[in-house]
């Protein structure tokens, strides 16, 4: 392996040098790649060195684009029998994340500045941090499927991750990721006017909803085999995604039992009786027997549920009367989850019994504790810590 000065003329008389690596592969095939310092031509062939020994090194001309990586990776994933949904989120981040920005780079020149300047990109042009970070997740996961199959020697996502702010980056995390009751999670007297303008087929999941903080797609996927009237608990061991498809929770952790509450059971051995049949035996069809499209859900049965119970606020436009337009306080199903869990944390105050985080974990089918206590840990009773010092204090010493 050398480093070595090139000088050459162009056609139209222009001088021009460049500092060049000459070394043989892992193959043993001849390469040539050149620099515009000898301090960046120096960094390669050390590092070339390095790699060509260990046998991980990956020319330039044996490696392929990110755009064409990523069509290998996203089709690895299919074969991998990943759900549709997962899919299409993977082929979004590819086509309008990636490829606006390094889409035509070689794998074998992305470098950690050039992924921490393509995050800085994204966040630029309107991406959220959050969609930064998914974005970058995928990326990863693409030069890692390249490295297996010898496209690239290094995974520049996976040092970018192991550097920079880290507790920082958690503890914006956590900040940012704390819901407000009232804001984001519904107070109970909202939820109690909620239930009570519940109606007709809907009643019964949006009842059920709130009482298990089961997810939308859990609940439409739920069979009435995983109902256990006798023990009063629902098993979670299913879910349907948005194309109607019957498959696994989201997670090994998302399956789990849920104790039933007396409304709850009251309510859907009711239902039980004039429920739609079909070939799944689901809890919640559609009219057909099917599954209940989210979509319908949320419009035909949440959304009403919230403006007859009068939580909702105006969008600033006008009917064709004159008439504030009105939208729901609250969107999306997850608002329903949201109070499942500020149920289970606070009930003592209502009298109940108030659940330790551990339970309440295993209750929502999150994989950590961490991330329970990161979204609802502020939610957890706080006692008086100057009574409880005095009062731990004085048993020292009694």
């Amino acid at each position: 392996m050398s480093v070595r000065k090139r000088t050459w003329t162009t056609p139209k008389g222009v001088e021009k040098s460049a500092w060049a690596v000459d070394y043989r592969d892992g193959q043993g095939q001849r390469r040539l790649k050149t620099f515009k310092t000898k301090k960046e031509a120096d960094n390669f062939a050390a590092t070339a060195h390095v790699e060509v020994r260990e046998g991980t090194h990956v020319a330039d001309g044996a490696s392929c684009t990110v755009n064409q990586a990523g069509k290998l990776w996203i089709a690895s994933r299919q074969r991998a029998g990943r759900e549709q949904t997962t899919i299409d989120a993977y082929q979004n981040h590819l086509d309008r994340h990636m490829a606006p920005f390094i889409g035509d780079k070689k794998l074998t020149s992305l470098t950690v500045p050039e992924v921490r300047a393509f995050e800085e990109k994204l966040l630029d042009n309107g991406r959220s941090p959050m969609t930064a970070k998914k974005v970058l997740v995928s990326l990863g996961s693409l030069l890692a499927d390249a490295q297996e199959r010898g496209l690239v020697a290094r995974n520049v996502v996976r040092d970018l991750k192991g550097g920079r702010g880290a507790s920082d980056h958690r503890a914006q995390k956590r900040a940012k990721g704390r819901l407000k009751v009232g804001a984001d999670i519904p107070t109970p007297q909202e939820v109690k006017a909620f239930l009570a303008a519940l109606e007709g087929r809907w009643r019964p999941i949006l009842l059920t909803a709130v009482f298990t903080g089961m997810r939308a797609s859990e609940l439409r996927g739920l069979p009435w085999a995983a109902v256990d009237f006798e023990k009063k608990i629902i098993r979670v061991y299913q879910r349907a995604d948005r194309y109607g498809q019957i498959g696994r929770p989201k997670s090994d952790s998302s399956e789990r039992e849920i104790p039933m509450t007396p409304m709850v059971a009251n309510t859907l051995k009711e239902w039980k009786l004039k429920c739609p049949k079909g070939p799944l035996g689901l809890v919640f069809p559609n009219t057909k027997g099917g599954v209940e499209a989210h979509s319908h859900l949320c419009h035909a049965g949440l959304e009403p549920a919230w403006l007859r119970a009068g939580v909702a606020e105006p969008t600033g436009e006008l009917s064709a009367a004159g008439e504030p337009i009105l939208r729901p306080r609250y969107s999306g199903m997850h608002a329903l989850r949201h109070f499942y869990v500020s149920w289970c944390i606070n009930r003592k105050i209502d009298g109940g019994l108030e659940l330790p985080p551990k339970v309440v974990q295993e209750r929502l089918g999150h994989s950590t504790i961490v991330l329970t206590m990161d979204r609802y840990g502020h939610l957890f009773p706080r006692g008086d810590d100057a009574e409880e010092l005095a009062a731990a204090e004085a048993a020292l010493f009694a």
